[in-house]
């Protein structure tokens, strides 16, 4: 790491440690956001890392916030998912969006006043995100041009307590290119909340079901151009993915931490754990598996703070951080035994959060899927 990033890591740990630890077990329980810890990660730069300076970003590179990403994601897995979201509408709007758009929601979605939400999957488009019905039909409304809403949305991170939401309609004919994106606020009439889901992890970060019954939408608030949604949607999962790796990456590290931490303290056979062979196997291969994701993040932050992009290298860096994930901190919890399966330590906490990283941003089948069919393209040409 550089300089700049040893400040960022050593900065989010002071913070973190002093104001997101101590809540971290009662508001998991009790599923409590704390909207302030949210504001003060603004207030600090934490929250519109990527975005240029004019929208009240920081300018900093995809590698420096995956940096903090990571660190966040060693206390919390919510607090850096909602920035990773919040983040990724950021990105949309200031390559898609419009100049008036730009200036109207980036500088309260950057300085962490407001969160952003992307919304994309419903009941009947989950993986198949090309199907989705949510429609968007023209019509003039008090002769004012737009569209109107119809439709709903499943697994959207931050429903509910988010301000703008990015949502993808269908404005064509079936598949993809029918798709657009529509800026929607929270209080725009005809737009509400569903249920809000009981989830195994993630308890911190709210996840909503969305519902538009004659939503208008003036034609204003339509991002790019019919029909661009889709490629809009995939642009934005394209860095969302190796940020979710690097959320993993933290996660993983933290349960590595807990358990090596655990085993040298804990002695059974008047020894520390820690000096069993088969322990020290385990926690061997966790270190291993923990540097090669976090090296495959970085190279795939790289690659896109350098203007050329992999997609492949994206998808990889998601599949091995949060297959990852999972299994560390599944042995993290055996590595303490029964007390990893109680609330005493927060490894549990962490197993619970790491699997649902393998399905958001498109699972980890779809990424393997992804991952042979740019293989096949690249082969192809030979």
């Amino acid at each position: 790491m550089n300089e700049i990033q040893l400040e960022l890591k050593n900065q989010l740990q002071k913070f973190c440690l002093q104001k997101i630890e101590p809540h971290m077990e009662h508001d998991d329980e009790t599923e409590t956001f704390r909207m302030d810890i949210f504001n003060e990660l603004g207030e600090l730069g934490f929250t519109g890392m990527t975005l240029p300076e004019e929208f009240g970003g920081v300018g900093l590179s995809y590698q420096d916030f995956s940096i903090a990403l990571c660190e966040i994601a060693k206390y919390s897995v919510s607090y850096a998912v909602t920035i990773s979201v919040s983040s990724m509408v950021q990105a949309i709007l200031n390559e898609f969006g419009s100049v008036v758009q730009k200036k109207q929601y980036l500088p309260a979605l950057s300085s962490g006043i407001e969160i952003g939400a992307f919304c994309l999957s419903e009941s009947g488009a989950g993986s198949d995100a090309a199907s989705l019905i949510t429609s968007a039909k023209k019509t003039t409304q008090d002769g004012t041009e737009g569209y109107l809403l119809n439709g709903s949305k499943i697994w959207i991170t931050s429903g509910g307590i988010a301000k703008t939401y990015i949502v993808m309609a269908r404005t064509g004919a079936a598949g993809s290119s029918g798709v657009s994106a529509f800026i929607v606020r929270d209080g725009t009439p005809g737009f509400s909340f569903g249920k809000k889901e009981k989830k195994m992890g993630w308890r911190v970060s709210p996840t909503r079901e969305l519902l538009f019954h004659n939503c208008f939408i003036p034609a204003e608030n339509l991002l790019a151009n019919e029909g661009d949604g889709f490629k809009i949607a995939m642009a934005a999962l394209d860095k969302g993915r190796f940020t979710i790796g690097a959320i993993a990456v933290g996660c993983a590290e933290r349960a590595l931490d807990e358990s090596v931490r655990y085993a040298l303290s804990r002695q059974q056979f008047k020894q520390p754990i820690f000096d069993f062979q088969g322990l020290q196997f385990m926690m061997a291969d966790m270190a291993l598996e923990i540097e090669c994701s976090r090296l495959l993040v970085l190279q795939a932050a790289k690659d896109y703070d350098s203007g050329t992009p992999n997609a492949k290298l994206a998808c990889m860096a998601k599949l091995k951080a949060t297959d990852t994930a999972m299994r560390v901190t599944t042995d993290a919890v055996q590595i303490l035994g029964g007390v990893g399966y109680t609330k005493e330590y927060p490894v549990e906490r962490f197993m619970r959060d790491a699997k649902v990283l393998q399905i958001v941003e498109g699972t980890n089948q779809i990424q393997r899927v992804v991952i042979a069919r740019l293989l096949k393209k690249e082969y192809s040409k030979h």
